[in-house]
């Protein structure tokens, strides 16, 4: 994974960029543990002041200073994607593997569980789930709706993957030697799998945030804790824009922006990274330096 990330650097400007975008990020959600508010007290700050020296983002309508509850928000928004894609990844590597190695009746049962889900509307499905449950829907909740919708299609890569190293001579090798299927799955297969993972990852995280951001920006997920989305859902519901306080909505849409900026390079910078061709290049150019 290292060297993963020190030949991005080396030879992906977009890598970099991004790169340096996420530890903006990071740094952001570190500050959110030393703020001298907790995340959902009011009345802390004088209400609806624009950006000051004090107030580097300004306040809202409730006495929150936007500063800190930026950095908790994106703490929550972060939490909900990584959760979801955990889950998610999770399963597609489980479900993905086991289906390539065992092969026959195994796979075609597996194959045909995960046809049915790439099938399945996503965001009608979502939206529908996340208004039934409105109010009560938590992020932990919305993070688990997120990664059971969002395995499939890695799966079916992962599965493809397995189905060539299950040819490979090192597997027959692992077989022979008395190793059972999962202990072949995870020491043999699966450390090839982890550059595709790490990619499917990024843009996992990227599709999950975006999916947060939209359905609490609406107001279906948990409202009373501060996220992206419940910040700009806020911002509405007070008129933020109508009654001039531009600023209220200006700091979770740079934010959204910034996180999927970073993520995205990053995405494409990992799957221009796995490009036979662009491996081709970074050896020569390695040979030449």
């Amino acid at each position: 994974m290292f060297v993963v990330v020190r030949d991005l650097f080396r030879y992906n400007g977009s890598f970099r960029v991004g790169f340096m975008i996420l530890l903006l990020i990071v740094t952001l959600v570190i500050l959110s543990f030393f703020s001298p508010y907790g995340e959902q007290q009011r009345r802390v700050a004088p209400r609806n002041e624009p950006p000051s020296l004090e107030h580097p983002l300004g306040t809202n309508s409730l006495g929150q200073d936007l500063f800190w509850q930026v950095t908790f928000a994106i703490r929550n928004s972060l939490i909900v994607a990584g959760t979801a894609v955990v889950i998610g990844r999770s399963i597609a590597v489980a479900l993905g593997s086991f289906a390539g190695y065992s092969g026959g009746w195994i796979d075609r049962v597996l194959s045909s569980i995960t046809d049915s889900f790439i099938v399945i509307p996503r965001l009608p499905l979502i939206i529908l789930i996340s208004f039934i449950l409105k109010g009560n829907l938590t992020f932990i909740e919305l993070a688990l709706f997120l990664g059971l919708l969002d395995w499939a299609w890695p799966s079916k890569r992962y599965r493809s993957q397995i189905l060539t190293l299950r040819e490979e001579e090192f597997t027959n090798t692992a077989v022979y030697s008395g190793m059972r299927t999962p202990a072949v799955i995870l020491r043999e297969h699966i450390p090839f799998l982890i550059p595709f993972l790490l990619a499917d990852m990024v843009s996992g995280f990227l599709w999950a945030v975006g999916m947060e951001i939209t359905l609490s920006s609406f107001g279906l997920s948990e409202l009373d804790r501060p996220s992206l989305g419940t910040m700009i859902y806020w911002a509405n519901y007070y008129q933020a824009l109508l009654t001039g306080k531009y600023w209220w909505l200006v700091a979770p849409i740079l934010s959204s922006i910034l996180i999927v900026v970073s993520f995205y390079l990053i995405s494409t910078s990992l799957t221009e990274y796995l490009d036979p061709r662009t491996r081709l290049k970074r050896l020569e150019a390695r040979a030449a330096g």
